[in-house]
This record gives structure tokens, C-alpha cells and sequence, in this order.
């Protein structure tokens, strides 16, 4: 069966005037340089995989079943960087064989692998580690066992180090599945009570030959939440999060899944991994690396600090914004200011609903309106007064996404544009629960190494909604949950649109856009403080 790389090289070639294969069995062209098919992670039998060409030449991939890019790029033995066009502009093509180049660079086999990590070479066959060829070069072959032993995917390391244009050291054998590094030593982690979660293998295998318990996270942006199921029963998880963006999102995955409340941050001073240390340091590994765990930061006293200090710097940020008299008057003159003409109410009413999101139980809005009436528009103006953190906003969503996405939910609002994107009773039913419920509870069965097998997915609000719709009613079970505000679409809400563009045609007042950032501040700030509402009590004068 031919891949998705060969489809997306097929369109490559064909756009360039040349010839390739024909189109991998399941996968069809819908458009212009588009093609849908099953996707390789999830394994499902669906088109649920769309992938595409940007106008940029970027190649864009998207699964509709929620599953991240990394980890479709990962199956697919691709990296992230193969997506991008290359620094010249060319169009970005796949190769069959590594580029030529001046520099010497040492093969990547498991004799060079192993001196470059200072480790036995008979140690890491034991491991299962051994030498391959990919794509014409040498390589090291990394077994991913699941927890009975059996080998469940295969990673190849190619390259040694980092090159100038990136991080092109790995790849996936096509059809393996992303999974945690490590998993057959889970009985013997279990027994001992702990474990120290790292990122990549080359750091597993520098604690496992110093008797250190660990697993390895194949890649900073493939965490997924339900690998923390692998997890139970492991009292303390130490976490070592590299000083870089990628530790940077692999610590707010980890910190925000089911198991937050366990995991203890490893500081490693000056040295950028496991590895690097050991290196740096190779007779004293083993007590100072004792020493980074024993001082190792619980999360709760590290979420207790960032909350702390991210609620002075954000006060400081937006007092003056906070202390106005009218807050909601001073939001609809810098919405104004933003280029949004009229509509005043309803934004005001969607900004009070997207701030509760902090309670308990959030407020839902149906914002219903004639086709071409500026719905979308102003949902998108009003939130872009909002921080990414308060929102996750969709066009539409597959039927099964909300149960298995990774997106932190938790006192956020979901935000479909056109409740079309509610494509199905069942999608329906999920969002009722999330919003009823304040959390989804969804079991189903996947088949695993050891037959079909029960699996209980949780999905942690509480969330609101909001949905943009031409619909006059939407479902009876949906309507009772939302506030329904409609636009304004009248003669003289056009005439006002109309005479805001023949006199500022760039869409807003010049030098007089918002200070989105202050009002981004004000969110944050909420975030951290103590949440109370007060209702005064009205004055009533005696007759």
C-alpha cells in the first residue's frame, strides 16, 4: 500500500510539470493539490485525513478525529519540517537520498550513536538497539515495546546531532503508532514507586544503564493526555523539561492532563538534558543527578509560585484599565476603535459571557443572525480581547473529536463558527453533557495487544459554547442551555458600515487601535485571584 508522502510527492511532480505514481489505495484528490484519506495514527477506515498544499507551498495536514499534526507526521515517517518550504523559497520536495554536503559527518550507527552517548555498544543491544539502512544511510534502530514486550513501533535515528536548518535526526517507520518509550519496564517502575519522565530515548537509556527508572516522550508535541492512564499507580513522577519551546509545551501538556497533581520538575542547572549532564559530568553523575531529584519542584508549589507572580505582573500591566468606572463602556469604545461598527450590545453580552468562564458554571451563547450578517466577524473581534488560554475555536469539528482531542477544556469556551459544525446528534449529545455535566465522560472500546478492551475517556470542564448560527432555533435540549442574541442587519446598521469604510478604509481609527495586551492582562489576572460576585441589593424609596 503506497503512503501519503507518495501522494503529496505525486501532486508535487505533477504541479512541476513531471510525472510520479499513482495515488495511495484509500486516498482521493477532492481539489486542487487536495487529497483526503484515512489517516495513519487513529487507524481509522474513514477520509477523516485531509491534506493539502498552502498557497505558500507549505503542505497542510489536518485530522478532523482530533489527532495532533506531530503525531500524523510522525506515522507518516515524516517530520514537521518536511511541511515547510526550504529557506530559498523553493517549493519543499522529498528525497530519496540524503543531500550532498562538504561537511564531514559521522554516520549515524550504533557504534558512533553509542560513543557519542557515552554508553556500552553490548548494553544497548541489549536494548534491542540495532544498525539499518534509511534511505540510502546508516541508522539506528529504536524498538518501542508495549507492555507485554512486544514490539509495537520502530523509530530510526539518522543522524547524530542537529543540523544548521533544524532537528532532522529521527524517523518513524511508516504505520507505527507514537507511543511513550519504555512501556515494558512499567512493572519493574511500578514496584519501585517512581519514575523520571524525559524527552526522547537517548536519555532512557542513559538512566536505565545507571538503574534510574524511566520513560521517554518521543517528542516534546506528541504528549497525549491518555498516556497518562500508563502512569497509574506510580506514587511520584519526576519530570525533566529541556530549557527550550518544545520543554515549554511538553510542561503545560503534562501539567495539564488528569495526572497534574503528581509530577515533581527536575532543574538541571546549566545542562540542556539527561544526557548532557551525564557527559559534562560522567563520575559524578549518579549523586548529582540524586541531588537535582531530591530538590525537585512539586507542581503544586510551582503552579502556587507562576500563579503568583503572573497575577502581580498582570495587575500591574492593567490597574488603569481595571479601575475605570464603566469597564463594558471603555470595551465597546476600543471594540469600535478595533474597526466593528454597531453591534455594541451583543458584543458586550459575549464579553460578560466569555469572563465567567473562571465559575463553575459558564454562560453559553448562540449568536443567531441572517447569512453575511457579521456573526463571525464580531465573535472574532471580541475574542481577539481575550488570551488563546480562555478559548478554542473551531470552523467544524469530526464526531468523535471532542471525545478523543487532547485540548485542555477546563474553563474554557469551545467556539464553533456556524453550528453546522454540530454535525451529527451524537457530536450534539457530547457538547449537551460537557456543558450540563461540567466534564464528559465517554466509554467506548479499542482493540489493543491484548484484544478489544473497555477504555474510559474524560474530558475535564467545566466549558461554555458559543455558536454562530442563521438557524431561528437550533436543537430543544441545545436552546435551553444557550442565550440567543441576534445581529443587527438593518438599513441602518449598513449605512453605519458603509460610512465607517469611506472614512477610515483600513477598517479601525489609525493610532487608535486597543492595547489588546492590557486587556489580556485583565483576563490573566482573574485567572489567579479570588472570583466573588456581588448583586447590590436595589434602594427602594417608600411610597
Amino acid at each position: 500500500m503506497k503512503t501519503w508522502p507518495v501522494c503529496l510527492l505525486v501532486e508535487v511532480r505533477r504541479e512541476a510539470g513531471g510525472e510520479g505514481p499513482e495515488s495511495p489505495r484509500g486516498c482521493r484528490r477532492v481539489g486542487h493539490g487536495s487529497y483526503k484519506g484515512p489517516c495513519p495514527t487513529h487507524g481509522d477506515r474513514k477520509p477523516s485525513l485531509s491534506v493539502s498544499e498552502g498557497d505558500d507551498g507549505r503542505v497542510l495536514i489536518k485530522c478532523f478525529a482530533g489527532c495532533a499534526t506531530e503525531e500524523v507526521v510522525a506515522a507518516l515517517g515524516l517530520e514537521m519540517k518536511d511541511l515547510f518550504e526550504t529557506p530559498n523559497g523553493h517549493r519543499k520536495k522529498f528525497r530519496s537520498t540524503p543531500p550532498r554536503t562538504s561537511a564531514t559527518v559521522q554516520p549515524c550507527n550504533l557504534k558512533n550513536y553509542a560513543e557519542t552517548k557515552g554508553l556500552p555498544v553490548e548494553f544497548l543491544k541489549r536494548l534491542g538497539l540495532s544498525e539499518r539502512k534509511d534511505q540510502g544511510r546508516p541508522a539506528v534502530r529504536i524498538p518501542y515495546r508495549n507492555e507485554i514486550g512486544e514490539e509495537a513501533a520502530i523509530r530510526f535515528r539518522v543522524a547524530l546531532n542537529k543540523s544548521e536548518e533544524g532537528d532532522d535526526r529521527f524517523r518513524w517507520r511508516t504505520g507505527s503508532k507514537v507511543m511513550p518509550y519504555g512501556l515494558w519496564r512499567l512493572e519493574k517502575i511500578r514496584e519501585v514507586g517512581w519514575v523520571v519522565l524525559v524527552e526522547g530515548e537517548s536519555d532512557c537509556h542513559t538512566l536505565w544503564h545507571h538503574g534510574i527508572p524511566a520513560l521517554g516522550i518521543p517528542g516534546a508535541g506528541t504528549w497525549k493526555d491518555r498516556w497518562a492512564e500508563h502512569l497509574e499507580g506510580i506514587e511520584k513522577i519526576y519530570v525533566v523539561i529541556e530549557p527550550d519551546d518544545g520543554g515549554r509545551s511538553l510542561k503545560e501538556k503534562l501539567l495539564a492532563s488528569s495526572m497534574r497533581d503528581r509530577p515533581h520538575l527536575v532543574d538541571l542547572g546549566e545542562f540542556e538534558d539527561v544526557s548532557g549532564l551525564y557527559l559534562a559530568e560522567r563520575e559524578t553523575f549518579g549523586d548529582r543527578f540524586a541531588a537535582a531529584l531530591k530538590a525537585a519542584t512539586p507542581y503544586t508549589e510551582f503552579k502556587r509560585s507562576e500563579t503568583e507572580t503572573a497575577a502581580r505582573n498582570a495587575w500591574a500591566e492593567c490597574k488603569d484599565l481595571v479601575l475605570v468606572p464603566n469597564i463594558l463602556e471603555r470595551f465597546a469604545k476600543d471594540l469600535a476603535d478595533s474597526g466593528v461598527v454597531g453591534e455594541s450590545r451583543v458584543a458586550k453580552l459575549l464579553y460578560l459571557a466569555v469572563t465567567p468562564r473562571l465559575l463553575e458554571i459558564p454562560v453559553s451563547v448562540a449568536i443567531k443572525g441572517p447569512s453575511s450578517g457579521g456573526k463571525s466577524y464580531l465573535t472574532e473581534q471580541v475574542l481577539r480581547f481575550f488570551p488563546e488560554s480562555a478559548y478554542y475555536a473551531l470552523t467544524a469539528m469530526s464526531e468523535h473529536a471532542l471525545a478523543y482531542g487532547d485540548e485542555p477544556l477546563s474553563h474554557r469556551f469551545l467556539v464553533l463558527y456556524e453550528a453546522a459544525g454540530m454535525n451529527s446528534d451524537f457530536q450534539s449529545y457530547l457538547i449537551r453533557s460537557l456543558l450540563s455535566e461540567g466534564r464528559l465522560r465517554y466509554e467506548t472500546v479499542e482493540k489493543t495487544s491484548e484484544g478489544m478492551k473497555p477504555r474510559l475517556i474524560e474530558r475535564e470542564g467545566p466549558t461554555g459554547l458559543i455558536v454562530t448560527t442563521t438557524a431561528v432555533k437550533l436543537h430543544p435540549e441545545n436552546e435551553t442551555r444557550l442565550l440567543s442574541p441576534t445581529v443587527t442587519d438593518t438599513q441602518d446598521q449598513t449605512r453605519d458600515i458603509m460610512a465607517a469604510l469611506a472614512k477610515e478604509p483600513w477598517g479601525g481609527a489609525p493610532g487608535r487601535a486597543p492595547n489588546l495586551r492590557k486587556w489580556h492582562a485583565v483576563q490573566i489576572w482573574l485567572e489567579q485571584a479570588e472570583r466573588r460576585v456581588s448583586i447590590p441589593t436595589p434602594v427602594i424609596s417608600p411610597a
